[in-house]
């Protein structure tokens, strides 16, 4: 298949390792052209006809002059400075109504329109979200109000009056431990002088014992209050306080959120509607290479940052075309280009060459291309989207000698042509320089004023039999695939 099939590489290297034979494909093409059109003539021809019938054959007087070397492709006008009017709705859109192509508007002017119903939802439901959330953090705050209340309250409510309870409770189990003991001390004495029995002053002894344990538990509660009641309600207060901050950060972050998107799809509700922001002329985007129509019409669905319009500065103009991959290797920015309207013919420079070729599919014929850019001078009356034929200009050849390519032949050992002299027809080897559509330049094989045969296919046996040979070792060359 590597026959067959040459890849740029192999192309390029047979552009530049052999100048000679740049000229094949167009020669091969008019040999088997040539041959189809001999093998008939031959079929009708009687026998006695056979032989190279030099009556009837058309000459070219080899001579010098100049080769024009180009390749033309067509094209299309474009801006190389367009301002796109894109589309700043998140989502799918559909178009309801869009200024027609080639339209000219001023500053201000509507563009596109697109469908409001989906956005309108959306701002009634954000705004009713919004609300709630603005409840929500009224709430939220509110609540971290009632904490910090709540450990003011603590310090210097609560913890002050239980703390003020337990120590006149303190005093007041001191006062009853000392009359306790003045008791006792009185029903000891009177027992000493047996005016008071020993259970009298085993009862006084209970009533100090009873008095002490109550003043130590009094005692034991203030600690408890102080040392770990207060930090315990302080730390408790103190996270509520925490959780009632965060809940209202959270709050605010949330409002703050929901209004966002309520400026967001009011503000994408003005951009519904799309107004032009300079005067000039609109024209739709270029559409993809194997859609008919372009995206943009009425009913047409659209998405963020798709390009809707474009207003293209017509100053500025400049064409598009694709170069086919055989003669890329030769394209190079600078070269000239000639570039041709139905009413005026313009000189243009290559600006640009794509690195990359475009891609190829049933809508380009699998042909591969790559994208070259003609700058334009600024001339009035251009407008994109205008037919052009572009003719760039590859090598110019001064006073060269050369000879039709409809002489030529291509065989397996070269170029090869045949000269009539007289009755006498010689066959000749030739050195091809470069080649046109036209011409070849003759490095070696003629001289000027030697007449050369046209279309020697059509009357040359010798020619017919050449072309046939180099037709079968192409044939035995070809690899044979294997059946699966």
């Amino acid at each position: 298949m590597r026959d067959e099939v040459a890849s740029p590489a192999r192309l390029q290297h047979r552009e530049t390792a052999k100048s000679t034979r740049r000229g094949k494909s167009k020669i091969v093409v008019l040999v088997i052209g040539l041959i189809t059109v001999a093998i008939s003539a031959a079929a009708i021809m009687p026998e006695e006809k056979s032989a190279d019938d030099l009556s009837s054959v058309t000459t070219h007087t080899v001579q010098k002059g100049d080769v024009l070397v180009s390749v033309t492709e067509q094209g299309t006008l474009e801006s190389s400075n367009n301002t796109e009017i894109k589309c700043k709705v998140r989502g799918d859109n559909t178009i309801i109504w869009v200024v027609e192509t080639g339209s000219t508007v001023n500053p201000g002017d509507d563009l596109v329109r697109l469908d409001t119903l989906l956005i309108e939802e959306e701002i009634s439901e954000r705004t009713k979200f919004a609300h709630l959330a603005s409840a929500a953090v009224a709430r939220s705050k509110a609540d971290v109000a009632n904490a910090e209340l709540a450990i003011s309250e603590y310090l210097e409510g609560r913890f002050v009056s239980e703390l003020a309870e337990l120590k006149k409770d303190l005093a007041i189990g001191e006062s009853q431990l000392v009359n306790a003991k003045n008791k006792l001390s009185h029903a000891r004495m009177l027992s000493e002088s047996e005016y008071a029995s020993e259970l009298e002053v085993e009862e006084k002894q209970f009533a100090v014992e009873k008095a002490n344990l109550s003043l130590k538990l009094t005692q034991t509660k203030i600690d408890v209050l102080n040392r770990f009641t207060k930090r315990e309600e302080l730390v408790e207060l103190n996270g509520e306080l925490k959780a009632a901050k965060a809940r209202y950060e959270a709050d605010k972050e949330r409002a703050n959120a929901d209004q966002q998107r309520l400026a967001r799809a009011q503000e994408e509700f003005e951009f519904c509607v799309i107004k032009a922001d300079r005067g000039g002329m609109v024209i739709y985007p270029r559409g993809k290479d194997w859609e008919e129509s372009p995206d943009i019409e009425e009913g047409a669905t659209v998405h963020k940052n798709q390009v809707l319009l474009l207003i293209p500065d017509l100053s500025r103009m400049q064409v598009k075309v694709g170069i086919h991959e055989s003669v890329i290797g030769r394209i190079k920015p600078g070269l000239a280009a000639k570039v041709s309207l139905p009413s005026k013919t313009l000189e243009g420079e290559l600006s640009s060459v794509a690195s990359m070729a475009k891609p190829a599919g049933w809508w380009t014929g699998n042909v591969v291309k790559y994208d070259t850019v003609i700058e334009l001078p600024s001339v009035s009356g251009l407008k994109p989207g205008m037919s052009v034929e572009v003719e760039v200009i590859l090598a110019r050849y001064e006073n060269v000698l050369k000879v039709p390519t409809a002489a030529v032949l291509e065989t397996s050992e070269g170029h090869v042509c045949w000269v009539k002299q007289g009755d006498v027809v010689q066959r000749r080897s030739l050195q091809i320089g470069d080649s046109s559509d036209m011409f070849l330049v003759v490095e070696a094989g003629l001289e000027e004023g030697d007449q050369v045969i046209l279309n020697p296919l059509a009357h040359l046996k010798e020619a017919q039999e050449e072309a046939a040979s180099m037709i079968d070792e192409s044939k035995l060359r070809k690899p044979v695939l294997n059946e699966i």
